[in-house]
């Protein structure tokens, strides 16, 4: 068995993975988590984007997603100094469906990010751009009058009729945009070749019903990438 977590700027997923399936699955504000929350009688895996948790959580036995661990891939076109754990996660759970094809990954939380794995598992980055609440509260921060609006999963409207629909309008048609134009430019990489593209991350409902070619890669991605990290380092 392994306590396998994925600490999000935001949201910490967390759950037991054994014999091929995760059971107790669940998820806490990272501002939240503390060392009681993780057991001690099972190995523990972690991918984490917030160096202070890191910190906080340093005495503890985790095995933690990062550059220096055996990956799998061939990571020569990349600065992996520069490369986010749970991107790298992402990268690793990639390499496992890409097969004869090249595939991509959106993962969809406080910001969006891209990874790009081709069919002989080289990892060639990707891209990064703010998500929907990021862009709402960047609007709100910086301006006299825009009110903070809730995420929505509906469909923003053909035009927007007074602030708050003109705000769902720009940010969230913008955001579709923004992720089909990550896609565009990885598909650009590989001309000709079929490419997957999988969503992920607490608002990938939302994009993979406004995009078509996008495919629902599950609330577990990131997860199974560091499960397969962990493995790749232990087994």
């Amino acid at each position: 068995m392994l306590f396998v977590m994925n600490i999000g700027n935001t949201n910490t997923q967390a759950a037991y993975w054994a014999d091929g399936h995760f059971s107790g699955l669940r998820s806490c504000r990272t501002a939240e988590l503390n060392a009681d929350m993780i057991p001690r009688d099972v190995p523990v895996a972690a991918a984490s984007v917030v160096p202070e948790v890191r910190r906080k959580l340093s005495e503890m036995a985790i095995f933690w997603i990062g550059p220096e661990m055996n990956t799998g891939l061939d990571t020569s076109a990349v600065d992996m100094t520069t490369i986010g754990a749970d991107r790298l996660a992402n990268a690793v759970r990639l390499a496992e469906l890409a097969g004869p094809h090249p595939a991509l990954c959106l993962d969809f939380g406080t910001a969006i990010t891209m990874e790009v794995v081709d069919e002989r598992k080289r990892f060639f980055g990707g891209a990064i751009a703010p998500g929907r609440m990021l862009l709402r509260r960047s609007l709100n921060s910086y301006t006299a009058q825009l009110p903070l609006i809730p995420i929505c999963d509906e469909p923003p409207p053909p035009v927007g009729l007074n602030t708050a629909d003109a705000i769902r309008l720009g940010v969230d048609g913008g955001a579709v945009g923004i992720a089909r134009e990550m896609i565009a430019h990885a598909q650009k990489m590989f001309a000709g070749k079929e490419m997957a593209a999988y969503g992920t991350g607490g608002d990938a409902g939302f994009f993979c019903r406004a995009i078509a070619e996008l495919v629902d890669g599950g609330a577990e991605f990131t997860l199974r990438g560091i499960v397969k990290s962990w493995e790749l380092n232990h087994i």
